[in-house]
C-alpha cells in the first residue's frame, strides 16, 4: 500500500521522467531522495526529497551537501551555471525555507502535496502543467502500476535511443579516406618525384595560394588527401583512424563525410587568409573531427562530461599549443577545421538531440563562416 508520500513521489518522477524528459541520476549515499537531470531544461537537475526534516539544522545541512554534489555535476557535465529545483515532500513545520530560497541557483519548495506546487510561482513558470498532469483517476495499487509502467516504458526508450547512438557501426568512410590517402601517397611516388617535391605536391593538387586564386578552387579539398612525408601520413592516419571510427558511429555515415568535407574546407580557407605557402595534410580535416567530436561530447555530456573533461579538451589544446612550436605546421588550417567542424556538426545535427530549428542556425551559422573565410582569402 503507497502512504501520501510515496504517491506523491511517484506522481512527481512520473511527470518529470515521461512528460519532460528527464533522467535519474545514479548517486551513492543518497538516501530517501531522488536526483534528476535534463540539461535542456530551466531546472537542470531536480530533486525530489521524501526524507523527514525536522529543523533549520537539518535543513541546512542539506542543502550544504546538494551544493556540493551539484558542483561535483557540473564539472562531470562541463556546465558552468546549473539551476536546481529541489521538492520537499516531508518537511517538518518547523523548518523555514523562505531563508534558504533562490540562493546559488537552487529553488526550495515545500509541497507535502503535487498541488501545493501551484502556489509556487517558480515551479509554475518553468512547468506550468505539472499540477494538471499529475492529477489521475487512479489510486492506490492500480496508480502505482500505471506510474510504473510508464516510467519503465520511458526509460527503456531512452536506453534504446543511447545505445542506437554509442553502437559501434563498421567505418566504411573512415576506411575509404585512408586507403584514398595511401594511395595518393604511392602515386606521387609512381608517377612525381615523391611526396617532399614540391612541384610533385603541387601537380597532385595541393594547397597554393596563388593557384587557388587563379581559379584551381579543388585544391581546397584535394590538398587534404596529400601529405608531405611518411611520417605526416602516418601520423594523420592513425589519429584520423582513432577520431574517425569513433565519430562516424556516432553521427552516421552521410552526417560524418559531410563534416569530414567541410571540415577540410574551413582548414584550408583559414590557411590561405594567413600564408601563401604550399600546404597539403589531413591535419584540418582531422581537427574538424576534434571539434564535432566536442559538439557531440558536450551535448552527451551525461554520458561523456568525464571524457570531455579529461581528454578531449587536453588533445585539443595540446595540439594547438604544439602547432605554434613546431616549424612546419599549419596552425591556422588546425583552427579553421576544428572551428568548422564543430559548427558543420551543428547544422547536421545529431541524432535524438538537434531539433530542426537548431539544425537550421547551425547551417546558417556555417555558411557565414564559410563566406567570411572566402572574404578574408579571395577578396581583402
Amino acid at each position: 500500500m503507497m502512504t501520501a508520500v510515496d504517491e506523491n513521489v511517484m506522481k512527481l518522477l512520473h511527470y518529470f521522467i515521461t512528460v519532460k524528459g528527464y533522467n535519474p541520476i545514479i548517486l551513492h549515499g543518497a538516501e530517501n531522495e531522488i536526483w534528476l537531470e535534463n540539461m535542456d531544461s530551466d531546472y537542470r537537475i531536480v530533486r525530489i526529497v521524501s526524507n523527514y526534516i525536522h529543523n533549520d539544522e537539518q535543513f541546512k545541512f542539506d542543502i550544504f551537501r546538494t551544493k556540493k554534489i551539484v558542483g561535483k555535476i557540473k564539472r562531470q557535465t562541463f556546465s558552468f551555471s546549473m539551476n536546481v529545483l529541489s521538492i520537499f515532500i516531508n518537511l517538518g513545520d518547523n523548518v523555514c525555507v523562505d531563508n534558504f530560497n533562490n540562493v546559488n541557483n537552487m529553488v526550495v519548495v515545500n509541497a507535502h502535496d503535487v498541488n501545493d506546487l501551484k502556489n509556487c510561482k517558480e515551479v509554475i513558470k518553468v512547468f506550468p502543467d505539472i499540477c494538471n498532469v499529475t492529477d489521475f483517476k487512479e489510486s492506490g495499487m492500480d496508480l502505482f502500476m500505471k506510474l510504473t509502467n510508464d516510467i519503465n516504458k520511458t526509460n527503456a526508450s531512452n536506453n534504446t535511443k543511447a545505445a542506437d547512438v554509442f553502437k559501434m557501426k563498421k567505418p566504411i568512410i573512415t576506411v575509404s579516406i585512408l586507403f584514398i590517402n595511401a594511395v595518393i601517397f604511392l602515386l606521387m611516388y609512381a608517377f612525381g618525384n615523391g611526396s617532399t617535391d614540391a612541384l610533385t605536391l603541387v601537380k597532385f593538387g595541393a594547397l597554393y595560394k596563388p593557384l587557388v586564386l587563379k581559379g584551381e578552387f579543388y585544391r581546397l579539398f584535394t590538398s587534404a588527401f596529400l601529405h608531405i612525408g611518411l611520417i605526416h601520413l602516418l601520423v594523420n592516419s592513425y589519429s584520423l583512424y582513432v577520431l574517425g571510427v569513433q565519430l562516424e558511429s556516432f553521427l552516421g555515415k552521410f552526417k560524418y563525410l559531410f563534416v569530414y568535407v567541410v571540415s577540410a574546407l574551413c582548414g584550408s580557407l583559414m590557411s590561405i587568409v594567413f600564408s601563401s605557402n604550399i600546404s597539403a595534410g589531413a591535419s584540418g580535416a582531422i581537427f574538424g573531427l576534434l571539434g564535432s567530436l566536442l559538439y557531440f561530447g558536450y551535448n552527451y555530456r551525461v554520458y561523456l562530461g568525464s571524457v570531455l573533461r579529461s581528454q578531449i579538451i587536453p588533445l585539443i589544446i595540446l595540439n594547438l599549443g604544439l602547432g605554434f612550436f613546431i616549424g612546419g605546421v599549419d596552425n591556422a588550417a588546425h583552427i579553421g577545421g576544428l572551428i568548422g567542424g564543430a559548427l558543420a556538426t551543428m547544422a547536421v545535427g545529431l541524432k535524438h538531440k538537434t531539433s530542426t530549428f537548431e539544425s537550421i542556425n547551425g547551417t546558417i551559422i556555417l555558411v557565414i563562416y564559410i563566406l567570411f573565410l572566402g572574404y578574408m582569402g579571395f577578396v581583402r
